[in-house]
């Protein structure tokens, strides 16, 4: 699919693009346009009749290729010296083993020995893995991105000896159709060029990768200060406004999951923001009971193609259902846990058991990703005819899931075939059929079993079974972040397994004893150093383990790592390289916005926060503060790409300098002219259940001529939080609101002031007291103060 374009300013990259865009009509062709992204790891049939450089490798992208006449080269020395020992053009071609279109051009070109005799006689030919060289891939995505406007995979460039591309493209038709050049033509036209033209190209080379250094590696001055609370505010302000209210999620189709995205609502819902929760919990309902997910074996595919979520592209990603597993056991504890909506924990409990049975390696940690297509057809391994479905069901109990499942209607995908999804939530159909909802989930059981017996006997699509360090750091917080907030301690298990043998196996030692985290491991090899994403992502479920086990040993390896990516890949203006710097590599980026996943840059501030918390060490939160100086200026001008950054943001003020001083309330001040007695919180407990809920009462105190802004305060103005120091909260509820006037708006907020009381159950986590976090921002008529963090605990024996 096409990607956003990335880095400083979306303006500039556009200025850029109209530049560099000319040099393709000097050759005669013009670059194609982006296409789907998918997924496939296929072996050889019998015996080949080509065999390239890539059988030796180990990357399952590159093995996809090592029988193509084409006389193909891993990315390293040996092509690089000899493109610039034959003064010849480097033909690159980046993808991914589960892209689908990657696929496709493999067989269409790559596999044609005509084409392949044209790329042998005037290119070097490199095949590039991006997952496993993720810091390659940005640069030469960025070169495209700037030549045509749009991004994708497969990802086709052509560079100069000296690595500067000067010509991209994604994927080729092998003749002129659709109204895109023919992948002939292409090769023809460069190959001509460089020969004919070749000042002109390396002008063009040379302009190309100024504009790719500049972009990526160009440095921008740190802003006065930390960006204020109005940063998290302006990233939920945009994002509401891309909200579809009628299926959940944002924009039309295609739509992807963006867990950034959700993890932003989820802060703010977590918070009190009415409207946030309305957004959260219309977008996981409508993803979990689309086709996106996968009704019969759990899991999440990588995006809809529709606007409701029912026709999936098929692949599923590890760091997608790492991630969406975090967030749907958070939402379901969010939305009242065991009282409140059973379909999340549903969703929950079945993406656990699809990872332990479809991507669980024996070392115990999780494999990347699942194949969408088989035999060439997308989704064949998924979708169902009628006549399918009742031959595994039979016509009377296919009659009886159809309606459930949406196949009571015409066929609305390729071929006549069906996407199983629920058209209406689970619980609604059981009050229409008069049943209990677990009544009508042991109805529907045998028969989604016979269903997945059937679908069992398919071929299956092929997995790409490399180990990535980031990747299984998200893995390992899902389950933990489940784990503990569905007590289910063998998922917790499972992810301290994972853990396990990324920090030791992927962790090794050097000659001098000393120890780097690797990026991929596959047969038993693992090469690349860690990336900053493979830090950031795996602390992060360190993090998450020392949070639901409170071993020791998670905390000791989160700050190892920390301080590992410090020495590595610190930038001189706070925050981290991507990656560290190596002679193949153009530029070296510093990331701030998120993607298909969160921004690394952003998680690691998010991790030093905690760390700040977790250890008592000032010097994690000076970290994070010189970094968010460092990104405000781009944060600020862009908050809707930064949704990982404006949550670290919100969590530092929430966070700023609080200590613990004994008694019932704590406030700090955060500004000369700030007293702790503005608010003051007092908490009262009622004895716990046999569930360990307590319900309480808490009572804020506001001094007259105060007030502070609650959740449906727009953005911009600071909204109430109240959360659970060390536990969980349910059945929260808020009292009625008066309206002020702020200076600067036309429309009075909603606020409180004088006495608050708010209402809600609390369980505290074992060994844990049981205390309330509560933020909020003191305002009179003319000013609002930074935030103050409040901590209050139980000083009453009753309510």
């Amino acid at each position: 699919m096409p990607h956003a374009p990335r880095g400083r300013n979306v303006a500039t990259m556009n200025a850029m693009t109209y530049a560099l865009r000319r040099f393709a009509l000097t050759i005669g062709v013009c670059a194609a346009a982006t296409a789907a992204c998918a997924t496939r790891a296929t072996e050889p049939k019998d015996m080949p009749k080509f065999t390239n450089r890539l059988a030796k490798e180990k990357s399952p992208y590159l093995l996809q290729h090592a029988h193509n006449p084409v006389d193909w080269y891993p990315w390293g020395e040996e092509a690089i010296a000899r493109a610039r020992r034959e003064d010849k053009p480097i033909f690159l071609s980046i993808g991914y083993s589960t892209c689908y279109w990657c696929h496709v051009m493999e067989r269409e070109s790559f596999s044609d020995p005509a084409i392949a005799a044209l790329m042998n006689e005037r290119f070097v030919n490199v095949k590039l893995d991006r997952e496993e060289r993720p810091d390659l891939d940005e640069v030469y995505m960025t070169a495209t991105q700037l030549m045509t406007g749009q991004g994708g995979w497969p990802n086709s460039l052509f560079l100069t000896p000296k690595l500067e591309p000067f010509f991209a493209g994604t994927y080729f038709p092998p003749d002129d159709k659709w109204g895109r050049p023919g992948f002939r033509s292409v090769l023809q036209g460069i190959g001509d060029a460089w020969t004919a033209r070749r000042r002109d190209v390396d002008e063009q080379a040379r302009e190309l990768g100024d504009a790719i250094r500049h972009h990526l590696g160009g440095r921008v001055a740190p802003g006065a200060g930390v960006p204020g609370p109005a940063l998290f505010d302006a990233a939920l302000h945009t994002l509401a406004h891309r909200f579809d209210p009628t299926w959940g999620g944002f924009g039309e189709a295609p739509k992807f999951p963006t867990p950034s995205n959700l993890m932003l609502l989820l802060e703010a819902a977590e918070g009190g923001d009415a409207e946030a929760r309305r957004m959260l919990a219309a977008t996981v309902g409508h993803m979990a009971r689309g086709g996106l997910y996968d009704q019969l074996g759990g899991g999440f595919h990588r995006y809809a193609t529709d606007r409701e979520w029912k026709v999936p592209h098929f692949e599923k990603m590890l760091y997608d259902n790492g991630s969406l597993l975090e967030l749907y056991a958070r939402a379901w504890a969010l939305f009242g846990g065991p009282a409140g909506d059973p379909e999340l924990a549903r969703v929950v409990r079945e993406t656990v058991a699809f990872l332990e049975r479809e991507m669980l390696a024996p070392e115990g940690a999780f494999w990347s990703a699942i194949d969408a297509e088989t035999g060439g057809q997308e989704g064949a391994f998924y979708v169902w005819t009628a006549a399918e479905l009742e031959g595994a069901l039979g016509a009377e109990d296919a009659a009886f899931l159809a309606p459930l499942y949406g196949f009571d209607r015409p066929p609305f995908f390729e071929h006549l075939h069906y996407v199983l999804h629920l058209p209406r939530p689970l619980a609604e159909q059981a009050e229409r059929r008069r049943v209990g909802y677990e009544e009508l989930l042991a109805s529907i059981g045998p028969l989604r079993e016979r269903l997945l017996v059937a679908r069992a006997s398919r071929p299956r699509p092929a997995t790409d079974d490399k180990l990535l360090a980031d990747w299984n750091g998200l893995a390992i917080a899902g389950l933990a972040v489940a784990g503990r907030l569905l007590g289910e301690p063998g998922w917790l298990q499972r992810a301290a397994r994972a853990a396990n043998f990324v920090l030791g196996t992927m962790r090794p030692r050097g000659e001098g004893g000393g120890q780097t985290l690797l990026h991929a491991w596959r047969a038993g090899v693992g090469e690349v150093p860690a990336f900053l994403a493979d830090y950031a992502y795996l602390v992060h479920g360190l993090l998450e383990l020392h949070e639901a086990t409170s071993e020791q040993r998670w905390l000791d390896a989160a700050v190892e790592l920390t301080d590992e990516q410090r020495r590595r890949l610190a930038h001189p203006d706070g925050g981290f390289y991507n990656a560290g710097g190596s002679a193949d590599l153009l530029a070296r980026a510093r990331e701030l916005f998120d993607g298909a996943s969160p921004s690394a840059n952003g998680l690691a501030l998010l991790n030093f926060v905690r760390l700040a918390e977790r250890t008592g060490d000032r010097a994690y939160r000076d970290e994070a503060e010189r970094a968010l100086r460092g990104f405000a200026p781009l944060a600020e001008a862009q908050p809707a790409a930064a949704r990982t950054v404006a949550i670290a943001v919100r969590r530092f003020h929430a966070t700023a300098d609080s200590t613990a001083r004994g008694g019932d309330s704590v406030a700090v001040a955060h500004s000369a002219e700030e007293t702790v007695d503005l608010v003051t919180a007092e908490l009262e407990l009622s004895s716990p259940g046999d569930d360990g809920w307590r319900p309480f009462l808490l009572r804020l105190r506001i001094v007259p001529g105060w007030h502070v802004n609650t959740a449906e305060a727009p953005a911009g103005f600071g909204a109430a939080i109240v959360e659970a120091v060390d536990g969980e909260l349910r059945a929260l509820q808020l009292p009625p609101r008066s309206r002020k006037l702020a200076l600067g708006r036309s429309e009075p907020l909603p606020v409180w002031e004088g006495e608050v009381e708010i209402r809600g159950d609390l369980r505290a986590n074992a060994d844990a007291a049981p205390a309330l976090r509560v933020v909020v921002q003191p305002c009179d008529e003319s000013r609002c103060l930074a935030p103050l963090t409040l901590v209050a605990r139980h000083r009453a024996p009753s309510l």
